[in-house]
Order: C-alpha cells, then sequence, then structure tokens
C-alpha cells in the first residue's frame, strides 16, 4: 500500500488558524458508511445521528505547556524545546531546535513569567541521549511537571501561525488529566451545553486516557504505509470504563470513538483481551498503527477532524470508512470549503 494513495492537495486557505465560537457551531460532515451518502450539518446538530445508548468514548488528556524556550549554557545560544513524553520523574523526550544539540549539553530554561539576567535560570537540563526518532532525552535536576506553567506555553501545531487569544481554546471541555503535547482535537467541538444535551437524550459518556506525543508531528515519510513504524504514546483505560464498554457491546449498543486517539486506546484494549473482541483495562504504551486492512474490534463509529495529507491520522480513518469514501468525502469538503486541521471542522463517520 502506497503512503502516496493517502495525499490530497488542500488550498492553505482552509488551513483553520482560530476557532470558530461557540465550540458546536463549526460544521460537521456526516459520512454514511452504508450508503455512501454525504450529509452537511453543524456539530451542535450531532444529537440527530446519535441513538439513546449510544457509548462516546473521548480522550480527558489535558495540552501540557510543552513549548518551552531556553539557552544553551554557558554559551547562550537559543534552544526551543517540545517536551513529547515523561520516562520518569525527572527524564523528558523532547523535539530540540538549537545549533548542534547533543549529549553532553546544557540547556537552561528561564521563568517566563518574570525577567531575569541572561543566564539566570529557573532550571538546567542535561542533554543524555539522542533519540531514534531524531528527539533528545533531557534529565533535570528534579520533577518539573509542577514548574511547567512558569517555564512554557501550550503548543499549537506548526501550521498555526499566530497564538491564541484564549490558550483554553485548545482544551478539550473536559480535559483532565495533564500529558499532551498536543490536543485531541475532535473533542474541542463539544461544549458543556452540548455534553448535558446529548446526556439527556440517552447518550452516555466514558473517558480514556492518551497522551499525544511525537507522531502528531511526524509525516509518514516511507513510501510503503507498511514501513511505517508508529511512535509510541502512553495511554490508560480504567477498569470501570472497560465494564461499561464491555456492557455496551454485549447489549448491542454503539460503540462511538470521539477521536483518532480514543481508537487507538479502544482498539488496543480489545487487542489485548482473549477473546479480542472483550476490552481489557490496562495502562501502558501502544504503538497500534491503524491503516486499511485492519479489523476494528471495538468501535462502531467515529468522531473526527480533517486530517493531514498522507498522515497516519489519515490511514486510521480510511481504515475505518474506505479509502476512496473518505477521500471523495474530503474532496467534497474542499469543494464546500471546509475548515481542514486541528482548529477546523468536524466529521462524524457512521
Amino acid at each position: 500500500m502506497r503512503t502516496a494513495d493517502f495525499r490530497y492537495d488542500l488550498p492553505e486557505r482552509l488551513i483553520a488558524q482560530r476557532p470558530v465560537e461557540p465550540r458546536d457551531s463549526s460544521r460537521l460532515l456526516v459520512v454514511d458508511r452504508a450508503t455512501g451518502e454525504l450529509a452537511h450539518r453543524h456539530f451542535r446538530d450531532i444529537g440527530e445521528y446519535l441513538r439513546p445508548g449510544d457509548l462516546l468514548v473521548a480522550n480527558e488528556s489535558r495540552v501540557i505547556p510543552a513549548r518551552l524556550f531556553g539557552r544553551k549554557v554557558p554559551s547562550g545560544g537559543k534552544v526551543e524545546l517540545l517536551l513529547l513524553s515523561r520516562r520518569n520523574d525527572t527524564v523528558w523526550e523532547a523535539l530540540v531546535k538549537g545549533r548542534k544539540i547533543a549529549p553532553g549539553d546544557r540547556i537552561g530554561l528561564p521563568d517566563l513569567g518574570r525577567p531575569a539576567a541572561a543566564d539566570e535560570y529557573t532550571i538546567i537540563g542535561d542533554v543524555v541521549e539522542e533519540t531514534p526518532a531524531g528527539g533528545r532525552l533531557l534529565r533535570f535536576p528534579r520533577p518539573i511537571d509542577g514548574l511547567l506553567d512558569g517555564l512554557g506555553m501550550v503548543p499549537l501545531p506548526p501550521y498555526i501561525h499566530e497564538p491564541l487569544a484564549n490558550p483554553e481554546r485548545y482544551q478539550t471541555v473536559y480535559a483532565r488529566i495533564r500529558g499532551s503535547a498536543a490536543a485531541p482535537t475532535a473533542g474541542l467541538h463539544f461544549t458543556p451545553a452540548l455534553l448535558e444535551r446529548l446526556a439527556g437524550q440517552g447518550v452516555e459518556f466514558a473517558f480514556v486516557t492518551l497522551h499525544i506525543g511525537l507522531d502528531t508531528f511526524r509525516p509518514v515519510t516511507e513510501e510503503r504505509v507498511e514501513d511505517h513504524v508508529i511512535h509510541s504514546e502512553t495511554c490508560e483505560m480504567t477498569a470501570a470504563v472497560a465494564a461499561r464498554i464491555n456492557r455496551a457491546r454485549a447489549e448491542g449498543r454503539r460503540i462511538v470513538a470521539v477521536g483518532t486517539t480514543s481508537v487507538r486506546v479502544l482498539e488496543t484494549a480489545a487487542g489485548l483481551a482473549q477473546p479480542p473482541d472483550v476490552a481489557l483495562p490496562f495502562a501502558a504504551a501502544t504503538r497500534l498503527f491503524i491503516y486499511p486492512g485492519y479489523r476494528f474490534r471495538a468501535v462502531d463509529a467515529l468522531i473526527t477532524n480533517f486530517h493531514l495529507p498522507g498522515s497516519s491520522l489519515l490511514m486510521l480513518v480510511s481504515a475505518l470508512a474506505g479509502r476512496e469514501l473518505i477521500l471523495r468525502a474530503y474532496q467534497e469538503a474542499i469543494a464546500r470549503e471546509y475548515r481542514f486541521y486541528s482548529l477546523g471542522d468536524g466529521m462524524l463517520i457512521l
């Protein structure tokens, strides 16, 4: 299977640079897998396509202030870090921008909230290793989780060219567990009122966690899809949530994943179990790479955004709905000038 088969041309003007208000006023393209029909609605209308008893499973990971600006010590050269994942209490994996950042280098991080002298740092990290994916492992003298609000800022994808007036708009309204380097963007469309309205019509909600890391920023560069190795991301499904999923499946109710990250948690949980169609609680890293040919075990429907050409996320939605139908839906969305990517419009695949 060729990566080139998942590419499409997108006019730059359709890359959303700011979110719409309110959140649920974004547009919604509804894709019916059984008939191939496409419907054009707004996200606030999603309840018309959901049934009492549907179980929506969403990722409650919260984006951390993972973008940090520092200096090489003692030379003073500028360095930019994007923290991707915490390996242990004091070691983080990060993407690094700067001249020749190598093991043995030291990076000083100032407190962004107060002026400081050029050599005054809140904390200094040591570069200990270059990762196979091209990142760096940094060791800090003490845990920095509690310092990040002063050291960094919430990162935005590189195709968004201006900061948000309100950084909370890059968090879902149910974000709770800190750890992601990017938002699970399918959930950005929900408002508290919409969640309440859906609950009132009998739609149920459950929450899992996947902390989004490197593969959000890493394109598929291999010519063959099968040759791509996906980066691991930490995730968790509790025993209580697994029991709710298994009960819904036993009763013939639909499991609706909110976002591709929730899909990966659900399908990882189903793949761990024996028999494999039952969700098993777990807390571990997943490297599950879903592309056409994959047999879904847990997900019946998907709420998602529009994904970058040639990305592993576009391959995932194509695995669920079929490449031809997804690419036709994308062309329809382009023709009708939907807004694309993280801050853009949504899609419901039934």
